[in-house]
């Protein structure tokens, strides 16, 4: 059985995506694990950042993407396949990661959200809406060690269905007042849906992204989000800090093109940060960790 992570906040620019995508480089690539990246966000960083662009937009024209899972509740059959929609060996590392894999966004869920609420007007039909990622994907999933979804910045129907298949979910948060301000809100939210719908995800915690640690506020800031974290819900606030690094930030890019986890996180700050931090949801989520350095990577052909 896979472990499902959704990566969620309601406030965008907070390094969600780009989380995303190194915790599935380092899983794929340090530990030898098959990932599955699912893009619910309608900006579709994560489909750019993972694959060419000009073949997503050939998949979206075909309705190889998440947008035609969601559609299949205005048709009269379904018609979304994971194994069309899905891109073997995503990434701009070495023309491709062995094992990692992802089904892309569309730009179209916009709107589709919308339409959802419209057209599912009573209650109990617009409950059934919160499943249609689960039913969508069935069974297809059970073969990957990891999933990770990649939610829109809000708590609405979308991110709803990533919650609705996930066992955890993990809030990537700037230590700052404006990025803080909204997390309460988030785990009021997320309870309240939990009772609502019977789902057992479980707070993760948060991870602290773009700290400067000269920045009197990210220091005071990050201090009090460790004071009582699981009394407020969260869990915890993971040891590893993710730094403010432009250099990381452009490497995500799909243009780039790096041979190794390395040369694409650059060292040592970035590539260890993603690399330790790695190894603590591993921890967390009950997945054996393999040493850093342990040669087992590069025992089974993929070196970093």
């Amino acid at each position: 059985m896979p472990v499902t992570i959704s990566m969620i906040n309601m406030k965008g620019g907070v390094g969600k995506t780009t989380l995303t995508i190194a915790l599935a480089e380092f899983l794929a690539i340090e530990h030898s694990m098959r990932v599955l990246v699912i893009d619910l966000d309608p900006q579709s960083n994560a489909t750019a950042c993972l694959m060419d662009l000009d073949k997503w937009k050939r998949r979206n024209m075909r309705g190889q993407t998440i947008m035609r899972l969601f559609l299949d509740p205005f048709r009269d059959w379904p018609v979304f396949l994971p194994e069309e929609a899905v891109v073997r060996n995503a990434s701009n590392i070495g023309g491709g990661v062995e094992g990692l894999d992802l089904i892309p966004s569309g730009l179209e869920l916009i709107d589709l959200q919308d339409s959802l609420m419209t057209v599912y007007s009573d209650e109990e039909d617009r409950n059934a809406t919160v499943y249609l990622l689960r039913d969508g994907l069935g069974n297809w999933v059970q073969d990957y060690e990891i999933i990770l979804i990649d939610c829109p910045p809000s708590l609405g129907l979308i991110t709803q269905n990533g919650l609705a298949v996930s066992d955890y979910y993990l809030i990537p948060v700037i230590p700052e007042t404006m990025s803080i301000h909204g997390i309460p809100q988030i785990i009021t939210r997320v309870n309240r849906f939990k009772r609502h719908t019977g789902v057992g995800i479980q707070a993760l915690g948060l991870v602290a992204t773009r700290y400067r640690e000269q920045n009197k506020e990210h220091q005071l800031n990050l201090s009090d989000l460790r004071a009582g974290c699981h009394k407020k819900g969260y869990e915890r606030v993971f040891d590893s800090i993710i730094h403010e690094s432009t250099p990381a930030a452009n490497a995500v890019e799909f243009r780039h093109h790096p041979q190794t986890l390395r040369q694409k996180y650059g060292i040592p700050r970035p590539f260890n940060e993603y690399r330790q931090l790695t190894m603590e949801v591993l921890r967390y989520v009950g997945k054996q960790v393999y040493p850093v350095d342990s040669g087992f990577a590069a025992q089974s052909g993929r070196g970093n």
